[in-house]
């Protein structure tokens, strides 16, 4: 009878003990989604009684979360919008943003593409349907093939203010739910255009300079490179508990070693 007792308080401990376990949902920007898997990854392995669950979407799928109240920290690649603040209000929720990293939106093209420089005006036209063969920006005879990012994608939202100056992107323009989407799609299709963030850059596709500043690191840093932007996870209020240390985590000098880890600008 006394064993039993033992085990079965043993398992009684062992049951409180796991639903005391925190756990934290990150939700949101498929740009910001490398820095928060690698932020979750250490920082679980140092505190074993936190469980951060990371999902991608699109930073309007972050608000939306945050504003609803079905994650904790919403990641944004561009900075919440006067109505969704407002939304978040009228439902008792204070957005408070918190800028993680810098970040530049790189264009780029096919590594068979001969073009290696475009300027800012070039890639305005290509993405409005002012120029559509890429013989007109000094390549090949051939289409260009304009892809965009969906519209719930804060780099959407970013490269519409920075690049084309809130224009409408293309009808034609294909559209990819996510940065590694748009990386592939480019990588296997020769006259393809396409942007990412920084941390979607391999030698698999070519980055050409805009305005002759090649995007990188320190473009970003000196503000030479013309479409950087800050990179945001945003909290109902200010943050406390375990999210406020998985924040403060990420701004601390580890967790910015992770975000250049992942390729994009520290805040350090």
């Amino acid at each position: 009878m006394n064993k039993i007792l033992v085990t079965s308080l043993i398992l009684a401990v062992l049951t409180l003990n796991a639903s005391a376990a925190s756990k934290i949902i990150m939700e949101g920007s498929t740009t910001v989604l490398p820095i928060a898997q690698a932020a979750a990854e250490v920082f679980m392995d140092s505190n074993e009684n936190v469980e951060v669950s990371v999902r991608g979407g699109g930073s309007g799928v972050g608000a939306t979360s945050i504003v609803e109240g079905t994650c904790d920290i919403a990641n944004m690649s561009r900075a919440m919008k006067g109505s969704e603040v407002q939304k978040a209000a009228d439902r008792g929720v204070i957005a408070k943003a918190h800028v993680v990293a810098m970040d530049g939106i790189a264009i780029i093209v096919h590594p068979s593409n001969n073009v290696s420089a475009l300027t800012k005006k070039q890639v305005k036209d290509i993405y409005t349907g002012k120029i559509s063969n890429w013989k007109d920006v000094g390549g090949i005879d051939a289409k260009i093939v304009v892809i965009s990012r969906d519209t719930a994608s804060g780099t959407y939202e970013a490269f519409g203010a920075l690049a084309i100056k809130g224009q409408k992107v293309r009808s034609d323009a294909l559209t990819m739910a996510s940065n590694q989407q748009i990386a592939t799609t480019v990588s296997t299709t020769e006259g393809a255009i396409g942007y990412v963030g920084l941390g979607f850059l391999s030698d698999k596709v070519k980055a050409p300079t805009i305005d002759g500043v090649l995007p990188s690191k320190k473009s970003v840093v000196t503000k030479e490179f013309p479409y950087a932007r800050p990179l945001f996870m945003y909290t109902n209020g200010n943050p406390t508990g375990d999210v406020k240390k998985l924040l403060d985590f990420i701004k601390s000098a580890e967790g910015q070693k992770l975000v250049d880890e992942q390729g994009f600008v520290s805040l350090k």
